[in-house]
C-alpha cells in the first residue's frame, strides 16, 4: 500500500475513534433543559432590562419555570398581562401585582435649595457623590447630573433645565428599576400608580435634624410628625428625623398633606381642593341683638322726680 491510503486510513480510523468517544462523553455529561424554558421566554417581552431581579428574560423564564410556586415573581414591562399567560403555560395562578411607577422623591429646585458652590468634573452622579457631597447643603437630595435618564431604555425620563431634577413620563414608566439602581442617593422609589393614578408621598430623603435641613432645603422634612398623628390609618412613620408614608396602608385622604409645614408631602393627579366658604354668622344669636336694640330705642324718656323740680324752684327764689 502506498503511503498516501495508509495516511487516509490512519485519519479515518481516528476520526472515528474520536467520534465514537465524543458521543458517549456527551451522553455521559448531557444536560437536559426544560422546552418549557423555551415557550415561556417566548411569552416574555424580550426587554432584558432586569426589573425582574434575573440577567435577561432567558434567566426569568429558567427561574419560572423551575419554581414551585411563581405568585411572587413579576415582569414590571409586560405586566399582568404576561403574568398571566406564563401562569397559564406552567399551570399556576397568578394573582395580579399592582402597577407601579418610578417616583422621584427630592423636591430641590433651584429655587428651594440655593446652590453654594459649582461642580466642574465628570457628568456622573456616581462620580459625584463618591467625591463630595453636592453643589448644595444637602448631601441627600438629587445631583442633578441625570445619569438615571441615561440608564433608562424607554425614554421615560428627562432632565427639567428650570428645576434641575429629573422628571418621570408615566405613560412610558415600566417600573424596571433601572433608575433606582442607578442613583447613588437612592431618591427614586417605584411606588404603586394607585387609583386614577393617585398617589401621596414625601418628596424628601434628607435625614438631618429639622433646623439644618431647613437650611438647605426649604421643602425639606424636618421630623416635626404632625403628619404621622394626623394620619388615621397608621400608614405614616417617621424614623431618623424623616417622614414615610406606606403605600400599602395610605387611603389617599390627603389630611397629612394639609398639616405638613414645610410642604415636603406631595400629592400627584387629585383634583384641586374646593375652597371652603365663609362661615355665617347664626341668625338666632343676631335676633335678640336686634330686638334689644330695638327696645333699647323704644324705650320711653324718663319723667323728672318730683324732688328734683322742688331744689329747681328753691334755687330760683
Amino acid at each position: 500500500m502506498s503511503i498516501i491510503a495508509i495516511t487516509i486510513l490512519a485519519l479515518c480510523a481516528i476520526g472515528v475513534t474520536a467520534a465514537i468517544i465524543l458521543y458517549f462523553v456527551a451522553q455521559k455529561f448531557k444536560v437536559y433543559e426544560d422546552p418549557r424554558i423555551d415557550e415561556v421566554e417566548e411569552a416574555l417581552p424580550a426587554a432584558n432590562c432586569g426589573g425582574c431581579g434575573y440577567p435577561g428574560c432567558r434567566g426569568f423564564a429558567e427561574a419560572l419555570v423551575k419554581a414551585d410556586d411563581i405568585s411572587n415573581f413579576n415582569c414590571p414591562v409586560g405586566g399582568a398581562a404576561v403574568m398571566s399567560h406564563v401562569g397559564a403555560l406552567l399551570g399556576h395562578e397568578v394573582k395580579a401585582a399592582d402597577p407601579t411607577v418610578a417616583v422621584v422623591r427630592c423636591n430641590g429646585t433651584c429655587e428651594n435649595r440655593p446652590r453654594t458652590n459649582q461642580y466642574d468634573g465628570a457628568t456622573s452622579c456616581s462620580i459625584s457623590a463618591s467625591l463630595y457631597s453636592g453643589e448644595t447643603g444637602c448631601q441627600h437630595g438629587c445631583l442633578g447630573l441625570g445619569e438615571c435618564v441615561e440608564a433608562c431604555n424607554f425614554d421615560a425620563m428627562y432632565m427639567d433645565e428650570e428645576t434641575g431634577l429629573p422628571v418621570i413620563i408615566e405613560d412610558k414608566c415600566v417600573s424596571c428599576g433601572a433608575c433606582v439602581t442607578a442613583c447613588p442617593n437612592n431618591i427614586i422609589e417605584l411606588r404603586k400608580k394607585g387609583p386614577k393614578s393617585r398617589r401621596i408621598f414625601v418628596s424628601c430623603v434628607n435625614k438631618d435634624k429639622g433646623a439644618i435641613a431647613k437650611k438647605a432645603c426649604d421643602v425639606a422634612c424636618i421630623g416635626c410628625r404632625k403628619c404621622e398623628k394626623e394620619c388615621p390609618f397608621d400608614a405614616i412613620v417617621v424614623e431618623n428625623n424623616l417622614a414615610y408614608i406606606d403605600y400599602n396602608k395610605c387611603k389617599l385622604c390627603r389630611k397629612c398633606v394639609v398639616v405638613c409645614p414645610t410642604n415636603a408631602i406631595h400629592e400627584l393627579n387629585f383634583p384641586p381642593r374646593k375652597e371652603k366658604p365663609a362661615a355665617k354668622p347664626d341668625a338666632k344669636t343676631v335676633k335678640p341683638a336686634a330686638a334689644a336694640k330695638t327696645e333699647v330705642k323704644d324705650a320711653p324718656k324718663a319723667e323728672p322726680k318730683a324732688n328734683d323740680s322742688k331744689e329747681e324752684t328753691s334755687d330760683n327764689k
